[in-house]
């Protein structure tokens, strides 16, 4: 069902109970195919007030359904239960009412657009005609003098009830008003009405004198050309001028001089007259007067222009091509073999050999799939790419140590070497291996080299004294410190074992910081690295 369509019956029914009409009312509600809980709470007050307190309450119900977090419904139903003698049932009501005041002393429903305020001593009070109808006066008391300490309670209802179950006398419940139901938005409501955004239409400008025709005329065929009026030897041959008589549907006269070129704007009508533009104004000629004109351009004219100041159109002539010039030789191509490196690296790794001397590269297998890298590898030498905050690359023999490559890269980075750490990773895996550790190669660059370069990760940390590696884990996930006792990591960080507190926690080392961490958010690679 469209909004559109719920709206405007919900609007109805509204109008209908404002003029006391409830059974109208009620069969514009039953009308709506997808109710909403506003709409429901106003077909359970029609129902009461015809008398019908079953229907009410099956209509209460469809509301809580919908709304479940609305507290006026659980206090109209309560009060519906009490006059079926469901006192159970209407207590529980009650007490879900004051339960979802979440508590406030107050709940205003007006921007729902239901004209009414519901107070929690309101409820207790409900509470309290349950408890006479069930005839426990003492308790009935106690929610009374409970009611009366809430904000917003008006003193004489409460002495009054209070003195009602002193004298065993049962209490009436309260209910929202018959008068107040949910009302629709009145903004919402203007929308229904229908607009005429066009409005209707209007002239503004006709070259009819005194038109007020308000449609639209169709389109008429046309024969644009160019005419000039014919000269007549009676008349002055320069100038002819000619009057029109008065048309009911034109405009005024026009005059034109002998020889002179007009368009014609439109066709003859039937008195022998057409439309037709001379020097930007439009009026009415004789059509008896016009010739076709035969315009042609002169050769030796630059500029195609007739007298009537109407422009004939350009004569369009495809752009001349520009003569091709002849070109410098272009220099000889050089070809590089498979073992020729471009000039660029060669500068960039080493000294450019002299003019005397050609320089040999080593031959590589592996060299057409890592042609940015491999290509640079000096004979006897290894490319070294370091990741540090920054990156850079050197050039070192292949059996350098693994003292000497830490003190190189140290003197490149500005960084003492004793506390930078040089890793690198096997083929395949994520693991970050110490380079020159136990488990595995790395004594010298070559160890560590494939396909002529070298790819290794430095960090700038104290030594791990006195404490050994278990083995080494690579982060699953990020995992940020909850206490100062817990080790920070990010995803895909390589953390040293030091050991295992319990089954799910562990004692790790990253980035120069020891701590504790969660075992399931690491994942441990090769159980052979030390």
């Amino acid at each position: 069902m469209l909004y559109t369509e719920l709206l405007r019956l919900w609007d109805e029914a509204v109008q209908a109970a404002d003029s006391r009409d409830w059974q109208g009312a009620l069969s514009r509600l039953q009308q709506i195919t997808e109710p909403t809980s506003r709409t429901l709470f106003n077909t359970a007050s029609a129902h009461l007030l015809l008398g019908q307190p079953d229907l009410a309450l099956t209509a209460l119900d469809l509301t809580i359904a919908k709304d479940e977090r609305l507290a006026v419904g659980f206090f109209q139903r309560a009060a519906v239960m009490m006059q079926i003698e469901r006192l159970e049932e209407a207590l529980s009501d009650c007490i879900w009412a004051q339960k979802h005041m979440r508590g406030n002393t107050v709940i205003d429903y007006r921007q729902l657009g239901l004209r009414f305020k519901l107070y929690s001593w309101q409820v207790l009070y409900n509470a309290a005609a349950v408890y006479c109808r069930m005839g426990q006066w003492e308790q009935a008391r106690e929610v009374l003098l409970s009611a009366s300490q809430e904000r917003g309670v008006r003193g004489g209802n409460i002495e009054a009830a209070l003195d009602s179950v002193l004298r065993k006398e049962v209490l009436a419940p309260l209910l929202v008003p018959e008068n107040v139901l949910f009302r629709p938005r009145k903004q919402d409501v203007e929308q229904l009405q229908q607009r005429d955004f066009l409005g209707k239409a209007k002239v503004i400008s006709s070259m009819i004198p005194n038109d007020d025709f308000g449609g639209f005329e169709p389109l008429r065929l046309q024969k644009p050309g160019f005419y000039e009026p014919k000269l007549d030897g009676t008349q002055d041959s320069r100038y002819m001028h000619m009057r029109v008589p008065y048309m009911a549907r034109g405009p005024q006269q026009l005059t034109v001089p002998g020889g002179a070129m007009v368009f014609l704007y439109g066709e003859e009508d039937r008195d022998g007259m057409a439309t037709v533009i001379y020097d930007g104004q439009r009026g009415l000629l004789p059509m008896s007067l016009l010739d076709p004109a035969d315009v042609k351009t002169s050769k030796g004219k630059k500029e195609n222009r007739v007298p009537s100041g109407i422009p004939l159109p350009p004569g369009l002539k495809p752009p001349t091509r520009p003569q091709a010039q002849p070109s410098p030789a272009a220099p000889p191509r050089v070809r590089f073999s498979s073992d020729t490196l471009p000039p660029s690296y060669t500068t960039a790794t080493q000294a450019p050999p002299s003019a005397s001397e050609s320089p040999q590269y080593t031959d590589n297998p592996a060299r057409d799939q890592h042609a940015d890298a491999a290509q640079g590898a000096e004979a006897g030498s290894v490319l070294v790419k370091v990741h540090f905050t920054y990156t850079v690359a050197l050039s070192v023999p292949l059996e350098t140590t693994n003292r000497e490559i830490t003190d190189r890269i140290a003197q490149k980075l500005g960084q003492p070497a004793s506390q930078l750490r040089l890793r690198y990773k096997q083929h395949g895996s994520r693991v970050l291996i110490p380079v020159g550790s136990e488990g595995g190669p790395g004594r010298t660059v070559q160890d560590v080299a494939e396909a002529g370069r070298a790819t290794l990760w430095c960090q700038t940390e104290d030594p791990l004294a006195n404490r050994s590696i278990l083995y080494q884990m690579v982060a699953l996930y990020d995992y940020t410190a909850q206490g100062t006792e817990d080790l920070e990591f990010s995803e895909g960080d390589t953390i040293d074992i030091l050991g295992e507190v319990n089954e799910e926690w562990l004692e790790g080392h990253n980035a120069g910081n020891i701590g504790i961490f969660p075992g399931c958010f690491a994942y441990r690679e090769n159980s052979n690295n030390t």
